[in-house]
């Protein structure tokens, strides 16, 4: 070997080193190191966390690109032998050496970050060459097992493994998807269980709910990512993906953080679309009404005029108003009825600026709205009752039902009967909205017991009462039809208040779910689906119903589309409408 000539002793050592720095990494790689099989343990926890080791691997997935989780995934080029123990790790560092597909050595400390085991403060990180990806370990995802904690124990031993995924997955919540870029999977649809049982304790921790949630993850830890993930152009709009959607087999990297196990997928997965929107339903030919029943999230107008935004609840700008009241017409008209028991509107009066007016105004010249000035209560938002004048109309005076559990609070249900234009039987319509399930201020008999029903499962209970006395001491009306949002999953207690008393839950009674399958459902929570919403019939109405059904174009579908997205009744709101058609 040749000397270099060196004119400083800095420069000249400087150049040494240079030289002699491939030979020594080559010597590192393949040195005493400890099999990242050890560093994972068989816990929930390492047991090096804290101490400064020395792994070697292979590069399995770079995530230090701008937007990523900073850092990379080491998989153990052959595993340590024992299944307890995950072959992969995460590294923790800004070092840009290394590409996947190169066996490396790294430095550093263990540490365990929100449940992740990581190699972080790396020391050194040496390339050693390439080889070969390890070969993707097969999940099979038992659905009984699933909802055990026996399946995060099962992927644990998996944390940061190269896998592979059978085709059929369950796209079963879209809630984030444009928010973070994630769906939820799942080897069966859910079903909420007190959609198809009688609430018992410890219903809530059992049924038909996954312990361990698997989302599919765009690899980006940003907020609102843009272009929208898992959504190829062709896609957007009328054909976008759509909670009960299916994916093909697919091979990724199962990692965890942010509290929760997710893939991390080989390319993009298309998902297959088995959950096809659907045409609103057809009308009965002796069909001579037909009633329509929506939550429609939150709709407030502003000021009326344009400005008065952001609202207290719903759009925070005047353009996303529109958007939301666009779509509301086109799911509202679509099924071409005659009468709308809405709820979750302004609470705004019924001048022309209201929520409700500018609403009766877009749906068309014939739409009408009903009014109770004074009697709507103190909530922010109100039920309403809208109709088309040139089919049917009003048949005596609107009430309010204000005394019993809406006495002093919570909204009070809107009573009008109407009757056929073209001659024919009146009708009531009651349209109501009791009181939601979140936990704030629940006490007492109204905490959550524990028996899947939530919180206020007492509140609503005494709403159902004071609905059946309110018409009770009303004047007689023999054809009673009581819907809208009850927050009360079909066999919760608010609603057997009404089937004991001889009402009939026409959508339920006609579309059962059963813990195996569930196609008429108007709501979704944390991918779970059931029935909130509800149309009850009173004895003397139900020979007069011809069909009952749920038109599923909300909960399934993804929140925060493009803007640019053509309006449609898709995702108009979080509650999927009911469709009551009836022989007047």
């Amino acid at each position: 070997m040749t000397r270099p000539a060196c004119g400083r002793r800095a420069a000249c050592t400087a150049l040494v080193f240079a030289l002699l720095a491939p030979l020594s990494s080559l010597a590192a790689c393949g040195g005493p190191s400890l099999a990242i099989g050890a560093v994972q343990g068989d816990g929930d926890r390492s047991p090096y966390v804290g101490k400064t080791v020395t792994v070697e691997g292979l590069l399995t997935r770079d995530s230090r690109r701008p937007g990523g989780f900073r850092g990379l995934y080491l998989q153990a080029a052959v595993g340590d032998g024992n299944p307890a123990t995950s072959d992969a790790l995460f590294v923790y560092t800004r070092r840009s050496a290394g590409e996947p597909g190169q066996r490396l050595r790294v430095s550093g400390t263990i540490k365990e970050f929100h449940g992740l085991t990581e190699l972080a403060s790396v020391t050194a990180l040496t390339v050693c060459g390439d080889h070969r990806l390890p070969l993707p370990e097969p999940i099979t995802l038992n659905p009984e097992h699933w909802q055990s904690d026996g399946a995060a124990h099962s992927l644990e031993r998996l944390e940061n493994m190269r896998v592979r995924l059978p085709a059929g997955l369950v796209i079963t919540d879209t809630h984030n998807l444009a928010r973070y870029g994630e769906l939820t999977l799942a080897p069966r649809d859910p079903i909420t269980p007190t959609e198809y049982q009688a609430p018992v304790p410890g219903l809530a921790d059992g049924g038909d709910s996954p312990s361990t949630p698997l989302l599919l993850d765009d690899g980006q830890a940003v907020r609102f990512p843009s272009p929208i993930p898992w959504l190829a152009d062709r896609r957007l709009g009328p054909d976008s993906v759509r909670a009960g959607d299916t994916l093909p087999a697919l091979t990724g990297l199962l990692d965890f953080r942010f509290g929760h196990w997710r893939i991390q997928p080989d390319g993009t997965p298309e998902p297959i679309a088995t959950n096809d929107r659907p045409s609103p339903p057809k009308r009965p030919k002796d069909a001579t009404v037909r009633v329509v029943a929506m939550n429609v999230e939150n709709l407030f107008n502003g000021d009326g005029r344009g400005g008065g935004f952001p609202t207290p609840r719903g759009a925070d700008t005047q353009r996303r108003y529109q958007r939301q009241q666009a779509a509301l017409v086109a799911a509202l008209t679509g099924p071409d009825p005659d009468i709308l028991a809405l709820s979750e509107l302004e609470n705004d009066g019924y001048g022309p600026e209201s929520a409700v007016a500018t609403l009766a105004q877009a749906l068309g010249p014939d739409w009408r709205m009903i009014t109770t000035p004074g009697q709507d209560g103190s909530d922010a938002i109100r039920t309403v009752l809208l109709y088309r004048a040139d089919r049917v109309q009003p048949d005596g005076s609107p009430r309010r039902l204000r005394a019993g559990a809406f006495a002093h609070r919570g909204r009070p249900p809107l009573v009008q009967a109407f009757r056929p234009m073209n001659g024919g039987r009146s009708v009531q319509v009651v349209a109501v909205h009791f009181k939601s399930k979140a936990c704030g201020h629940a006490r007492g008999a109204d905490a959550d017991q524990g028996d899947g029903q939530g919180c206020f499962a007492h509140t609503r209970s005494e709403e159902a009462r004071s609905v059946l006395n309110g018409l009770a001491a009303l004047p007689p009306a023999p054809r009673t039809l009581v819907t809208g949002d009850f927050n009360s999953y079909t066999r919760e207690t608010p609603l057997s208040v009404f089937t004991e008393a001889g009402w009939g839950n026409l959508v339920a009674r006609r579309h059962p779910c059963t813990p195996a399958d569930c196609r008429q459902y108007s709501y979704r929570f944390r991918g779970h689906k059931g029935s909130l919403d509800h149309a009850l019939a009173s004895p003397q109405l139900q020979p007069d119903v011809r069909a009952a059904s749920i038109w599923t174009i909300n909960a399934d579908e993804p929140e925060g589309l493009p803007s640019g997205t053509p309006p449609g009744p898709w995702r108009s709101s979080d509650h999927n409408p009911l469709i009551i058609d009836l022989a007047l």
